[in-house]
């Protein structure tokens, strides 16, 4: 508590004016203030990220046994911290990106700035502003924690069109760079090879699109030096892939997601001298992830699997070396039922762990677990300010659609009302393919919920066929139904809580971004009567379009892409465009946009709004000049927000927050 106490005081915050209910749009839309927290390999300090008034994020250190601050790093304007980690017990790493207006991401710009823990001694290590003044980005690929001095990363010199993934290891000190390797693969346009480095900390596996046939995938291994040999390649345009993260301890297997002989993705191990693999930890349902142990205060072993399908949860394989890390996380999971439970960072004597509890009900929450004295200790919420606060609650719900189909959705209810004839706006999620709406998150989009649920309404987040997590068979079976299937998904779930009596059936709108935004449209023309009004935010309009307008179509992998899941038939296209089905459309539409947004340009509102214009259908309009896709501002988001909730009001009755 003293921890939490003490960053309040070095951090003070606003004191926004409340609703009844304890919480204010303002709390709502404010940025975290506080993002990831990390214990230093000794665990003679905590640093955290915090972000500022400003928008900027900067890392503090704090003493852990006075908890007094040491120091506190912050870069300025648009320029911020995506993340950092101790290199060793005194010096810290940090990347460092720019707030580019989308989504809340931060951009990396593959500079890569080290620090000692008193704030001294800073350095910048890669790019331009270093001693060696390069032309690269860089990403580290291994903290080697047995070595105190040097970091391993790859680098890419952005002067190249498609430059070749090289390696060094990098003095954390003195920025000093020595080759330790390169791989035989090119970063073309569009994509992002990556690296893994074995147990020796020896940059070896390198997985990435083949130069000589760009459909395929091609994961390669150094076999002797700069020497390097295939050991598997996929068809990008298959879906199913290996997609490796870590060497077994001896350095004879790779594990990895794979979908190769399940549906989907499980937890597999490549064995590198046969070429096979071996499914370790799988789900029928649902993709699983991986829960690695720590070693020196490193990621090490794969130890077991989270994943979430009726609830959150995770299972753990048998393992006598870290059976310790395995009761502490299984235990962890048991406290903290149907959330879920990581750790950031370790002690290299792992005495001392940092864990983060999340879910779609709670805000992450950080504490300090002591194995010497089995204590866990709460040290920080990232909003602070939602603590202890009632929120709306979310919960994992299924249906069928009218195919038999079993459908997973998020449902938010409203506090205080009776579940029975509420308003309900459906909220589709972007993408869409690939992309789930997941009870683990607590983020932006889950705030918009918690907004909507605060003003009276039932929100309805379906994860409609063309989803990820629940297997290809399910994902493949969105490709071009776009408009269709897919749609006809999302009703489905509002019938399923009509006839449940959850639902008023003729109060019903829809509120969705991206492909979300499309769908906005495309439900209430495929279903005029149900539908009462859309709110259609960063959305695209004309399928056709996606093939001139916006990101996918400057790469030839994103117009593959592209034909792949959405079509290339004109009438297709054609027929599933609310562009050119306006004249079924009852509900009226607030079109919301950010003029800078590159994901899906305003071109995609402009059309939308021109065609409903000369039907004198009726439409509102919110187009902010320095956001993207999606609102980042607070300021922002709370018009969009105060907007929202009036144009829902006047369609589907007024509710009070």
């Amino acid at each position: 508590m003293r921890f939490f106490i003490l960053l309040m005081a070095v951090f003070a915050c606003q004191s926004p004016a409340l609703f009844a209910s304890g919480l204010s749009l303002e709390d709502y839309a404010r940025h975290p203030q506080f993002i990831d927290v990390k214990i230093s390999p000794n665990g003679g300090y905590l640093a955290a990220s915090n972000r500022m008034d400003d928008g900027n994020i900067r890392v503090v250190v704090l003493n852990r046994t006075t908890l007094e601050l040491v120091s506190q790093n912050h870069f300025r304007s648009a320029e911020t911290i995506i993340d950092f980690n101790w290199a060793n017990e005194d010096r810290l790493i940090l990347n460092l990106g720019r707030e580019i207006g989308a989504l809340e991401a931060a951009a990396p710009t593959g500079e890569i700035y080290a620090v000692n823990a008193n704030g001294r001694r800073g350095s910048m290590l890669t790019g331009p502003r270093s001693a060696q003044r390069t032309t690269t980005f860089s990403e580290i690929i291994d903290w080697l924690p047995d070595d105190d001095k040097h970091i391993v990363v790859s680098s890419r010199n952005w002067r190249q069109r498609e430059p070749f993934v090289e390696f060094f290891r990098v003095n954390v000190d003195t920025g000093r760079h020595r080759k330790v390797g390169q791989a035989p693969i090119r970063a073309l346009r569009g994509t992002n090879p990556y690296v893994i480095t074995d147990s020796s900390g020896i940059p070896r596996l390198a997985v990435g699109i083949d130069p000589e046939k760009d459909t395929d995938s091609v994961m390669l291994l150094r076999v002797d030096g700069f020497e390097w040999r295939e050991l598997a390649r996929f068809s990008t345009d298959s879906d199913r892939e290996f997609r490796p993260f870590a060497f077994s301890s001896d350095d004879t297997k790779v594990f990895g997601l794979s979908n190769l002989e399940t549906d989907t993705y499980a937890i597999a191990a490549f064995d590198i001298a046969s070429g096979k693999q071996e499914v370790v930890l799988h789900h029928p349902k649902t993709d699983v992830m991986p829960i690695f142990a720590m070693e020196s205060g490193n990621v090490a072993a794969v130890i077991g699997a989270g994943y979430e399908y009726e609830q959150l949860d995770a299972v753990f394989l048998e393992d006598e070396k870290h059976s310790q890390q395995i009761a502490l996380l299984a235990g962890l999971q048991q406290a903290f039922p149907n959330q879920s439970v990581a750790l950031t960072s370790m002690t290299r004597d792992q005495t001392l762990s940092v864990v983060k509890v999340t879910s779609a009900n709670q805000d992450p929450t950080f504490y300090l677990y002591d194995t010497t004295k089995n204590q866990l200790a709460y040290l920080l919420n990232q909003r602070p300010w939602m603590q202890n606060k009632s929120l709306p609650q979310t919960q994992i719900v299924f249906y069928e659609a009218r195919d038999g189909q079993r459908i997973r959705a998020l449902l938010t209810l409203p506090q205080g009302k009776e579940a029975k004839d509420l308003p309900l706006v459906v909220v589709p999620h972007g993408g869409p393919i690939r992309i789930r709406d997941s009870f683990a998150d607590f983020n932006p989009i889950t705030m918009q919920m918690k907004v909507l649920a605060e003003h009276g309404y039932a929100v309805l987040q379906p994860n409609f066929r063309g989803s990820g997590g629940y297997g290809l068979t399910f994902q493949q079976a969105g490709y071009h139904n776009w408009g269709t299937v897919m749609i006809d998904d999302m009703t489905d779930g509002v019938l399923s809580l009509v006839d449940q009596g959850i639902v008023d059936g003729n109060r019903v709108c829809t509120f969705g971004a991206s492909y979300g935004g499309y769908a906005a449209v495309q439900t209430a023309v495929r279903e005029p009567d149900l539908y009462k009004c859309s709110i259609a935010y960063v959305g695209l309009f004309d399928l056709a379009m996606t093939y001139t307008e916006g990101v996918h179509p400057t790469t030839d992998f994103g117009l593959r892409f592209i034909e792949r899941t959405i079509g290339k038939d004109p009438e297709l296209l054609k027929s599933q465009s609310p562009l050119h089905n306006l004249d079924r459309l009852k509900a009226p539409v607030f079109i919301v946009h950010g003029a800078e947004d590159t994901i899906t340009p305003i071109s995609h509102a402009n059309v939308l709004r021109d065609a409903l214009e000369k039907r004198n259908h009726p439409y509102e309009w919110l187009v902010k000049e320095e956001e993207g896709h999606g609102f980042i501002k607070p300021e922002n988001k709370i018009e969009l927000w105060k907007k929202a909730i009036d144009f829902l009001n006047r369609h589907i009755g007024e509710a009070t927050p």
